[in-house]
């Protein structure tokens, strides 16, 4: 005789006790159950299946034993038990095969993502380091640079006083040149005038010849008294003769120019009025009336009882203008 242990419920033996019966003890464990192994969500929820179907499984031996014990004999029923115990034993060397696997795969996944922190640590590692060594060379260029721009400042700073001390020193040559300039151009002229006759001869000769109407001859004779007697007073005289020399042969333009030479350097002059009385009658020569009846004008005004006054009035009469500018003759 012998005992089997079940899970029926209390109607057919005690609840979680011991069923007899007229055949070998066997013992069927009370719950098949698939160990549970800390792996990842995944292969718990695949482990949970399987021991679920094993549940069944079981519950449906328990049912077939039953049936067996209430219709069949006691050597049949000894037969069965052994096969369900046969059943039972494959059953739990699947479960043990599959535990294994699911250890090694377990294993195996465990080791990738432990391999997998390491390189990421190694990596997160290797980024701060490269991060550091970044900030280091900053920091040493921008010390670079700051060094390098306070070198250029000096540089400036020295090209600027070099800049000032050298137009200091070009204006101290230009000075310096053109004292040298006046001095030879002095010193030429002291070598022509050396050369040159002297001035009341030069004149003279010059006077001469213009009045004997040898016009070429009379101007290089007042052109070189002007060239080597600038500042004496015969030079006014000299302008007016070569302005004259210009009036006479319709060249009013330049004899313009040498009547103002006359009137500008030399307004104390004696040939003043007549320079300034001839200007009057170039400008209404050349078109310019308006100007050449102001000259006019300012001839009489000037020197009103001069015989150039008195030419300068009978000139405007025959222009048909007033001699004060307030009247016009038709």
């Amino acid at each position: 005789m012998g005992e089997i242990r079940s899970g029926l419920s209390p109607a057919r033996g005690e609840r979680n006790g011991w069923v007899k019966g007229p055949w070998p003890l066997v013992l069927v464990p009370n719950t098949l159950r698939c160990p549970k192994t800390e792996s990842t969500v995944g292969i718990e929820f695949a482990s949970n299946n399987m021991v679920s179907t094993m549940k069944i499984q079981r519950i449906v031996a328990i049912v077939a034993l039953a049936a067996i014990l209430t219709t069949t004999p006691a050597f049949a029923v000894s037969k069965e038990i052994i096969q369900l115990q046969t059943q039972v034993q494959a059953l739990q060397d699947q479960m043990a095969q599959m535990k294994q696997s699911f250890d090694e795969r377990m294993g195996v996944l465990q080791h990738l993502v432990e391999q997998s922190t390491d390189n990421m640590n190694k990596v997160s590692t290797s980024i701060n380091q490269l991060q550091a060594t970044i900030q280091k060379q900053a920091g040493d260029s921008g010390a670079h640079v700051d060094q390098i721009s306070g070198q250029i400042q000096a540089l400036n700073d020295t090209m600027d006083e070099l800049k000032a001390r050298l137009a200091k020193v070009s204006l101290q040559l230009e000075t310096l040149q053109a004292a040298q300039q006046s001095l030879a151009a002095q010193q030429v002229q002291q070598q022509q005038q050396a050369q040159a006759p002297p001035p009341d001869v030069l004149y003279n000769n010059g006077l001469r010849d213009y009045n004997a109407a040898k016009t070429d001859l009379a101007v290089q004779e007042f052109t070189d008294y002007i060239k080597y007697y600038p500042g004496t007073d015969l030079a006014g005289n000299a302008y007016f003769y070569l302005a004259e020399i210009e009036f006479r042969q319709a060249n009013y333009q330049e004899a313009v120019k040498n009547y103002d030479q006359v009137i500008q350097n030399f307004p104390t002059g004696n040939k003043a009025p007549s320079a300034e009385l001839k200007r009057g009658f170039a400008l209404i020569e050349l078109g310019q009336k308006d100007d050449g009846v102001t000259a006019l004008r300012h001839v009489i005004q000037r020197y009103p009882k001069s015989n150039e006054a008195l030419q300068a009035r009978d000139r405007l009469r025959k222009l048909g203008v007033s001699t004060t500018g307030t009247t016009a003759r038709k």
